[in-house]
Formats: structure tokens, C-alpha cells, sequence
């Protein structure tokens, strides 16, 4: 067990966005985080990071409470670009290598010429792919254990999504866990291991994709709309 939450509940203004969640993730697994805009899920991920605090509830990491030092073993993806408009793709390794001691520069200069990305661009001229891209690049160029990535393929194109999904997969390991947040389900559907489904904050079903796939069960699509 890499990762467990229990009871977690996450509070704004007398609003609850994640209600006395309890859950568990294993090391190099691949999880596909399922559920409405709203449900919680960037909340959930972003406690789960140590990014924020819970109003309630604990978050155990490799056995003791998640501190501050665990930060290093985990690495956050939000879906929003969190890159300053006068940064130039270079400017991003070099920050990032301020911040994280495991950033791989070499590894985050391999990654921008495989997606194509020149340094000098700048991220204010970037497209939505192109910015996709360049986050999943500093994201998993460090050697983080726990990699959450918030809607990695929302508003780029086919041949984009292709290459973050190869990326992840090539990443994925025994010692590595992946959660990944995402809309557009028939995308993940073929790698994700187990589907974490959330309504209103809460944990409606965990459901082993792997066992269901080996039985000739129902697609993932299926399966959500059952579920939710």
C-alpha cells in the first residue's frame, strides 16, 4: 500500500467538496480518478499531493502521515497551465529544477524534442497540445513514486493524446503509481488497472478493470453509466 486516505473531508465555506473518503492505492498501479466536473476530483488530488490540507480525516504515505518530505515522492499534474506567459520551454526545465531535487533535466530536454517543442517558444504562444505536453514533460521528468495527472488529455488533439498516453505507459512501472483524472474514458479504457469512481466528494465504487477485461465484461463506457 503506497497510499491511503481515511474519512477525508475537504471543506470551503461550509461546503463539503470531499466527504469522509476512504481509499487505498498500490504502488505501480494505474488508477483512472472517474467522475462529474465538480465531484471533487482536483480537490481530492491536490490533499492527496500535500498541496492542501483536509478539514477532517488523515492521509497515510508509506506507512507514517503524509509531511511536507513526502512532497518529493509526489508529483501533481493540474489541468490548467501553471506556467508563467514570458517563460520560454527552457525556462520551465530550469524552474523545475529549482524547485524539485528529482528533476531530470536531461530527461525533460529528451522529452521536449520527442514532443517537438522548441526551447525558445514561449508558453503565452503555445497550443492547448503543445502546453499539454509541456506539463506532462516536466511532470515526469521527475522521479516521482505517485504521479497524479488532472484531465492530461482534455482539449488536445488525437495525435497528442497518443503521445502523453505512450509517454505514461512507457513511465509506469511496479515502484511507479499513476492516477489519472479524465472525461474522456474510451482513451484510458485499454491501460487503466482500476476505476475510482466520485460523486459530490464521495466514493461511489472502485472497480478492478483488469478482473472485468479477463471476463469479458462490460466496456468502461458501460460501466460508468451505471455507476454514476
Amino acid at each position: 500500500m503506497m497510499l491511503e486516505c481515511r474519512n477525508l473531508t475537504k471543506t470551503y465555506r461550509g461546503k463539503k467538496a470531499v466527504s469522509n473518503l476512504s481509499i487505498r492505492l498500490d504502488a505501480g498501479k494505474i488508477y483512472g480518478l472517474l467522475g462529474e466536473n465538480g465531484s471533487g476530483k482536483t480537490t481530492w488530488m491536490k490533499m492527496a499531493a500535500g498541496l492542501t490540507k483536509p478539514s477532517q480525516g488523515e492521509i497515510i504515505y508509506e506507512g507514517h502521515l503524509l509531511g511536507y518530505r513526502d512532497k518529493s515522492e509526489i508529483a501533481y499534474m493540474s489541468t490548467e497551465s501553471f506556467f508563467y506567459d514570458y517563460m520560454k520551454v527552457e525556462d520551465v526545465g530550469k524552474y523545475y529544477a529549482d524547485f524539485f531535487e528529482d528533476f531530470d533535466e536531461k530527461k525533460f530536454e529528451e522529452l521536449i524534442r520527442r514532443f517537438g517543442l522548441e526551447d525558445s517558444l514561449r508558453a503565452r504562444n503555445l497550443s492547448s497540445g503543445m502546453n499539454a505536453k509541456l506539463r506532462i514533460a516536466a511532470t515526469l521528468s521527475r522521479d516521482a513514486r505517485l504521479c497524479m495527472l488532472d484531465e492530461p488529455l482534455n482539449g488536445v488533439d488525437y495525435k497528442a493524446r497518443e503521445d502523453i498516453i505512450s509517454l505514461i505507459l512507457e513511465e509506469a512501472d511496479e515502484n511507479r503509481t499513476f492516477v489519472i483524472s479524465t472525461h474522456l474514458i474510451e482513451e484510458v479504457e485499454t491501460f487503466i488497472e482500476e476505476a475510482i469512481f466520485i460523486r459530490n466528494g464521495e466514493l461511489v465504487k472502485l472497480i478492478n478493470l483488469e478482473q472485468e477485461r479477463a471476463a469479458g465484461g462490460r466496456s468502461l463506457a458501460e460501466i460508468y453509466l451505471s455507476v454514476m
